[in-house]
This record gives structure tokens, C-alpha cells and sequence, in this order.
């Protein structure tokens, strides 16, 4: 089904479910707004009290709405009963001045309509005591008061406070009525029926709705305030009048609107209810624009699709792999991957569908599907799990060495991303893209694009790019090698293992093992206090390495002889291990590949990152031996 369809379906198959701590799916006819202000009143409209709520208590508070209010931006539409102060308060002008004072159209709208609620056979005791209140004409004066609005003691007029970040003037007003069944009026279900039916036989004349294929009320405007409150933009969009002139969008081709397309009010109001409750509920937004939601047809949690493959450990946790061999740690890495991700089996069903969806705005009125797709748990799992254990590398070195996948947002800050004083940063519409053409490798087990991983090797080849020479480079490097074995297991060629291959003779590989003995041998001459300030040849050289490695070894190796020479801690010792690693690297060279000096491939940043592992590897073991 299309994503319209899926989201209708998700209203008729969750709306009136309980769910623990959660709210339920908004009833059509209603959205969401930030309250600033609660006013309570008793079951005959006189005023009682009144205060103000705080961000988290006034926040996505249910309303009544129309169709012209639920879509209003700059013009004049009034809310059915809570709204702002310019749309509730008959003596507004008495306290704002100037051009902005004039609140008489804003009024009379309100007035009216809920005038007509109240004198219609769908009132309700809510209903008629607001209207009574309303009418009296004292709302600002009642709140000033109280002492919940302030006026400046000079000219009397509100001054320009704010309640939580809203100037005063323009707060929303929500209201407790006590007397009746549910006092709290944006809780009260009888409230929120009765309004239902009254509006009901407000609507058009039926029309054919393309939707659902029957013949419905139509929907002249569609919701907006999608991914929050404050969202301006709709993912429906019609104008039936441009330059005054009436459907001049389909002249010569339809005599209306409606028969160029038509949705019932119906259909739109379940959609969008079901696609904001969803958003609420699960959704991720990236950089306050793109919002990402990803359901199943029988509403079971689902793993995070843009994290890592395993939680974040801390440095003193234990150690899962500890003590193992590559192949059984890849093993126990991947059974810890799909115990996280499948979690208790018994609760998935195996033959539902999994809908992925994402949602932005190029402009401040429109929103756009980014992106979607559906397919079968089955896939929507085994393609998740597939990402995890083809992304996985060893991230960190010696005691703090773990195998784990990255997250879309290492991804996109490492590859695309800038240093700063914490961390990284990725600007926003690049970010955006980069998730967006990541999400199918994810999900759908597409090919990881060339470009991504072209983009990530640049920066893991410029170690002195970094300010904090070892500690940000690392993890730039250590994500380039899971992109790098990804793409390499994509194309069922060059280096795919997580750890040092003895028996890899990749020419670009090997290089890079003699840059890390090269890095490792001098750091180790190094004092405890110069390891962070000092930069060894081999980083030095690293770039115009990865161009001309053959010329640049030779100045590399011709350095590093006074370091080998030096005695530390352990004597003469370490220098003949590092020269016996060297000589070992070097014997699997032949002539024509050690002789080539031309650029070197990816896969050298493997070989790079897998032999520093291996000399940690190594010293940690040297060292468990002196101490037995």
C-alpha cells in the first residue's frame, strides 16, 4: 500500500487502544498546541482562578479544530474553544496598543462560532459556560489580576514579559471548567465527541474521495503542525484561487478543484493524526528539519535502525571478547548483535510489514516524503543485522579494544564533518542527504556508495588535520575501516576481515602495516608526557604516503633508524621486535609491488588499523608474561 494508506490504517487499527504511559491517537477534528496559560472556571462561567503552566505541562495540549484553523498561518481563523489571548480577550485592545490592539475580526470570529456550538443540539455544558465567561469581556483583566499577565504601571498596557518564551499578548489560553464530568476540557472525551458531530454537518457537499474511493465530505484545507506544534508546513497543499482569480489552476482542463483531485475530510484527518502521533511516539529528527519514523503493521518496538550495532560500554566493563580468537570474537560479536536486535523472538511477527518513512521541508509551508518503503520484518531484521556485522570494526586499541558498528550520525560527522573543540559537526543539508542515501544500505541491503567511502578515506588519511592528534584521528580511522570493509564485502573483493590477516598479500595492505610498525616503533621511544604533543615521521608522511608509497618508505624507514636504536625500558629488546615485524612485512613484498609507487588503495588504512591492534595485542601479552 502506499504511505497514505499505511498511515489511515494505523488510525482504524490504534485509535482508542491504551498504551501504558503513552497518550492514545488524537481524535480527528483535533491537533496539539503549546498552552501557556490555564483559566478556571466553575459550571456557570464565572471565573475562579487562573495560572501559568510550565513549557512541560502546557506542552501538546489537545483542541478542537477546523479546517481553516488547523491550517492557519498569518490569517485570521479562530480555534472552537481554547485559543490565544488576541482570539478569546474582548478587551484586548485595552491593554495592547497600536495596530496590534485591533483584535475586533479575531474576536468576532471566536464569538461567533462558539456562539453557534453552544446554541446547536451538539453543546455541552463546557460549551456554555465558556461562551458565558467570553461574553462578560474580562479575560486580560481577570489574568492581570491574578497577577499571571503584567502591565507597565505607567501607561497600563502589557508590558513586554513573557510567559515561558512567548510574549505575553500572544500566550495560548487552555481551560479547566470545574462542575462538570471531566473538568480538564482538553481530557474530556464527551466534550471532544459532541464537537465532532457538530462540525460533522458543517462540512461540503460529498464528493468522490480518491483515497478511499467513496463518496465522502471533502477536505477544502489539510493540517499542519506535523513534526511539532509549532510546524508551519503540510505535507497537502492545495490552491484553488492564484491572483484572484478563481480555479485558475484548472482552466481548460477540469471546471473545479475537486475534479482534479478530491480527499475526504475523513481520510485526511486519520492520516495526518496517525502521522503525527507517530512522529510523537517514535520519530527521530535530525538537525530540526528531517523526521525519520519507522513503524510496523502490528505496532511491536523495533530497534533503532541509526545506531550502533551494540550500546556504548564503559572503559571498565568487562570484556565480552577478551581472550578469543578473530573468528570466535566476530561469532560472539554477532550473537550479541542479533540478541540486541531481535531481542525476545517470541514477540516478532516474522510475516508483518515494517513501513520506514522520512519526512522535511525545503520551505517553511511545504513538507515532502524524503523517502519510504515497506517490506517484511523478516528483511526489515536480517538487513539490519546484515549492516551491523559488515560495518563492525575494532574501535580502540590494547585494553580498551571492542568490536562494535557505527551510527549514522558517526558516519555522517566523520566522513563530512568538521573538528571542533567537542567533536565533530556536520552541516545540516549534508547530513540530511547522507542519511537519506544511507538508510536503503540499511534497511533495503543496497550497495554502500563509492563516494562516501572515497570522502571518509580522504579525511583518515591526513592525520595532521586533527588537533587532537591520536584521539579524534582514531575514530575517523576506525569508521573509514568499517566503511571500507563494507564496501569491500559489497564487491566480494580486497580485505574483509576485522583483525590482522598474516596470510593478506594486498599490496596496499601490507604498506599500511609498515606505517603502523613504523608509528608504533617511534611513538614507543617516546616519554609518557610527549605521546599527546609529539608527531611521529610516519604521521608526518602519512598523505604523501598514500600517493608515493615506495618513495616515501624509503624517507620513512631512513628516520625511524635512530628510533630503533634507542633504548628504553624494555632495551635493546623492543628495537629487534620492531625490526623483526618489519622484516616480516617486507618478506611477503615482491619486487614489482614493494617497487610500485603508485597511489594506494583503501585497503592500506586497513592494514594500518589491523597491525596497530596486533602490537598492542602483542605488548599487552609481553607484558601478562614478565608479570607470571
Amino acid at each position: 500500500m502506499s504511505w497514505e494508506q499505511e498511515l489511515f490504517s494505523v488510525y482504524e487499527t490504534q485509535c482508542g487502544r491504551e498504551f501504558d504511559g503513552e497518550d492514545g491517537l488524537p481524535k480527528i477534528s483535533h491537533s496539539t498546541a503549546n498552552a501557556q496559560i490555564q483559566i478556571t472556571l466553575n459550571n456557570n462561567g464565572d471565573f475562579v482562578e487562573a495560572r501559568k503552566l510550565s513549557k512541560e505541562e502546557g506542552q501538546n495540549t489537545p483542541i478542537q479544530v477546523t479546517e481553516d484553523s488547523a491550517s492557519r498561518t498569518s490569517g485570521d481563523a479562530a480555534m472552537p474553544f481554547a485559543d490565544t489571548l488576541e482570539y478569546i480577550a474582548a478587551d484586548y485592545p485595552k491593554y495592547v496598543d497600536g495596530k496590534d490592539g485591533d483584535n475586533s475580526k479575531k474576536f468576532s470570529l471566536y464569538i461567533e462560532q462558539l456562539k453557534d456550538w453552544s446554541e446547536s443540539e451538539y453543546t455541552h455544558p463546557a460549551v456554555n459556560a465558556l461562551y458565558s465567561y467570553i461574553k462578560k469581556g474580562t479575560v486580560i483583566a481577570d489574568l492581570v489580576r491574578c497577577g499571571v499577565l503584567s502591565v507597565d504601571e505607567t501607561s497600563g498596557k502589557l508590558d513586554n514579559s513573557k510567559t515561558d518564551t512567548k510574549q505575553q499578548q500572544k500566550s495560548f489560553v487552555r481551560f479547566r471548567i470545574n462542575g462538570i464530568d471531566e473538568p480538564e476540557t482538553w481530557k474530556n472525551n464527551a466534550l471532544s465527541e459532541k464537537f465532532i458531530d457538530y462540525y460533522n454537518q458543517l462540512l461540503g457537499e460529498p464528493v468522490l474521495c480518491y483515497a478511499l474511493g467513496k463518496v465522502l465530505p471533502p477536505a477544502e484545507k489539510h493540517p499542519s503542525k506535523i513534526r511539532n506544534s509549532g510546524d508551519k508546513a503540510k505535507l497537502i497543499s492545495t490552491n484553488s484561487k492564484l491572483n484572484n482569480k478563481q480555479n485558475f489552476v484548472y482552466r481548460g482542463r477540469f471546471s473545479n478543484d475537486k475534479e482534479a483531485f478530491s480527499v475526504s475530510y475523513e481520510f485526511s484527518q486519520k492520516m495526518h493524526a496517525a502521522l503525527k502521533w507517530l512522529i510523537r511516539r517514535q520519530g527521530i529528527c535530525f538537525d530540526n528539519s528531517l523526521t525519520s519514523i519507522i513503524w510496523a503493521s502490528t505496532m511491536e518496538k523495533l530497534p533503532d535502525v541509526y545506531c550502533k550495532g551494540l550500546p556504548e560500554q564503559d572503559d571498565d566493563d568487562d570484556d565480552p571478547f577478551a581472550d578469543e580468537t578473530e573468528v570466535d570474537v566476530q561469532k560472539s560479536y554477532s550473537e550479541l548483535l542479533k540478541k540486541r536486535i531481535f531481542g525476545n523472538k517470541s514477540e516478532i511477527t516474522f510475516n508483518s510489514k515494517v513501513m520506514i518513512m522520512c519526512v522535511d521541508s525545503a520551505t517553511q509551508g511545504r513538507l515532502s516524503v524524503s523517502f519510504y518503503d515497506e517490506l517484511q520484518s523478516s528483511a526489515f531484521y536480517n538487513n539490519l543485522v546484515k549492516w551491523h556485522e559488515e560495518i563492525a570494526a575494532v574501535r580502540g586499541y590494547g585494553k580498551r579494544a571492542k568490536i562494535n558498528s557505527f551510527s549514522v550520525y558517526e558516519i555522517t560527522n566523520y566522513a563530512y564533518g568538521t573538528e571542533t573543540s567537542k567533536g565533530f559537526d556536520c552541516k545540516a543539508e549534508v547530513r540530511k542527504d547522507l542519511i537519506l542515501r544511507l538508510l536503503p544500505c540499511i534497511t533495503q541491503g543496497r550497495k554502500l556508495p563509492a563516494d562516501i567511502v572515497r570522502a571518509i578515506c580522504r579525511k583518515a588519511s591526513n592525520p595532521l588535520a586533527y588537533e587532537e592528534k591520536y584521539n579524534n584521528h582514531r575514530k575517523v580511522l576506525e569508521t573509514a575501516c568499517g566503511l571500507i570493509r563494507k564496501f569491500n564485502i559489497d564487491r566480494k573483493e580486497g580485505v574483509t576481515t576485522m583483525a590482522y590477516d598474516k596470510n593478506e598479500t594486498d599490496r596496499s595492505y601490507l604498506f599500511g602495516c609498515l606505517l603502523a610498525i613504523a608509528d608504533a616503533a617511534e611513538r614507543n621511544t617516546y616519554e609518557k608526557d610527549e605521546k599527546n604533543n609529539r608527531v611521529t615521521n610516519a604521521r608526518r608522511y602519512w598523505s604523501v604516503f598514500a600517493q608515493r608509497p615506495w618513495t616515501t618508505w624509503k624517507i620513512i624507514a631512513e628516520k625511524l633508524l635512530p628510533y630503533l636504536d634507542k633504548t628504553n625500558e624494555y632495551g635493546r629488546r623492543t628495537g629487534l621486535r620492531y625490526e623483526k615485524m618489519l622484516n616480516e612485512i617486507m618478506g611477503k613484498l615482491t619486487i614489482s609491488k614493494y617497487a610500485n609507487d603508485s597511489a594506494l588503495d583503501p585497503n592500506y588504512l586497513l592494514g594500518y588499523h589491523h597491525f596497530t591492534a596486533e602490537i598492542y595485542k602483542s605488548n599487552n601479552n609481553d607484558n601478562k608474561n614478565e608479570e607470571e
